[in-house]
């Protein structure tokens, strides 16, 4: 990338085990560290979708009510991203990911404890608020210690770990608060990240730039051209897959099929990035980034075009797949991208990444709900087919121009 888009800063020394095609770009030991820490954060995230009917049932209050602890959390984790950035590029990457794992399981066991709605809310917005800093710092620790060639290797695993979390609440989370109780599903997330608080001791800090004034890591990032470019295709890239993704469930739904199976369709999404990360760990070096993000956008465009010509169980189990897989081909290779835009202020860079990326989901949310609740399913993911044309374009594009 031109120097001028980030100050001097010394690069932190690349792995010896980086540098021979067999050995693994990281110490395993420290990246199912990182993973855990991805995986309880997404799982955290998502648990509460399939258990705010349940809920409202037991504490005596209406949905709308409870949404408010789920709608919290996602507005609290966006809005911590930039502040976990921030922090992390001052204090570190690991003293980050303790602190915030530490309010992390304050804030899960309160949930678990809370008598009424009220208390409940306030503990998932603070959930959301200190779970927000994991998988940034997770990303950004592997763009710290691991050279650029090999890097999306160790970032398609982070990926695998955070479909888990998402797959696995998805499913598990229902099941558990039907058949035990919705306030042992709050407490899982806080039992691991007790448990990581203490065992990332062993992940050793890497080396970082000396902090300068408090805001100088939005004055290194926000200065770069190519930053403000690979935000944009973050916030269209959130849009069209993580916003319209949303809406797969209710689409099997207004068919008639029950909120069971219309959610176990929804989580095929994780095992379809599951299987996709595992190809993309040995197509890197060997395939371009930019053929990684043109398959991953063909398949992002064949799902939506089986969900526009059919809502019915088989096209969607197809669309669900075919999205978890453009989603490791393309958003990994992007993601990837990211960490190399502003080395001196790394942490801060991809956590505006992420936020261009939930602006983006939630925006493209939010305008798809009316057609949502005409039923207007078919416009809508037809919508999204086409958007996937200019996504793929310009992530490909720009990554092939860019020169690091």
């Amino acid at each position: 990338m031109d120097t001028a888009d980030s100050p001097r800063t010394t690069p932190p020394p690349a792995p010896a085990a980086a540098t021979g095609p067999a050995a693994p770009p990281m110490p395993a030991a420290s990246l199912r560290l990182l993973r855990t820490a991805g995986f309880v954060s997404n799982f955290d995230r998502f648990c509460i979708t399939p258990m705010l009917l349940l809920i409202g049932t037991q504490l005596g209050v209406p949905l709308t009510t409870v949404m408010l602890a789920a709608s919290g959390y996602f507005l609290a984790y966006g809005l911590m991203q930039p502040v976990w950035g921030l922090l992390s590029d001052r204090l570190g990457r690991v003293r980050v990911m303790r602190l915030s794992l530490a309010g992390a399981a304050v804030a899960a066991f309160c949930s678990v404890l809370a008598p009424g709605a009220t208390v409940l809310i306030v503990a998932r917005v603070a959930a959301g608020a200190f779970f927000a800093a994991s998988i940034a710092a997770s990303i950004t620790y592997v763009g710290d210690t691991v050279p650029a060639a090999v890097r999306q290797r160790p970032l398609s695993e982070l990926m695998t770990a955070f479909a888990l979390g998402t797959a696995v609440a998805t499913v598990i989370a229902g099941a558990l608060a039907h058949y035990v109780s919705w306030r042992l599903v709050f407490a899982l997330p806080g039992v691991i990240a007790a448990y990581l608080i203490v065992a990332l001791r062993r992940l050793p800090e890497p080396p970082r730039a000396a902090p300068g004034a408090l805001l100088a890591p939005f004055k290194v990032v926000l200065r770069s051209r190519w930053q403000w470019y690979v935000m944009a295709v973050a916030m269209l890239e959130g849009a069209v897959l993580l916003g319209f993704l949303t809406y797969l469930a209710p689409a099997l739904e207004a068919q008639g099929a029950s909120a069971t199976l219309a959610g176990a369709v929804s989580a095929l999404y994780g095992v379809g990035s599951m299987a996709a990360a595992q190809q993309v760990k040995r197509l890197v070096g060997r395939w371009t980034p930019v053929r990684l993000i043109v398959v991953g956008g063909v398949q992002m465009a064949v799902a939506f075009g089986l969900a526009t010509a059919s809502q019915s169980v088989p096209a969607l189990v197809g669309c669900a797949l075919l999205l978890g897989g453009g989603w490791s081909f393309m958003h990994s290779t992007i993601q990837s991208w990211a960490t190399a835009l502003s080395p001196a202020a790394r942490a801060t860079g991809v956590a505006m990444f992420g936020v261009a990326l939930y602006v983006g989901s939630a925006l493209a949310s939010a305008l798809a709900a009316g057609p949502a609740e005409h039923h207007a399913y078919r416009e809508m993911f037809l919508t999204a087919a086409v958007l996937t044309v200019p996504l793929t374009v310009a992530a490909a594009v720009g990554r092939a121009r860019y020169r690091s």
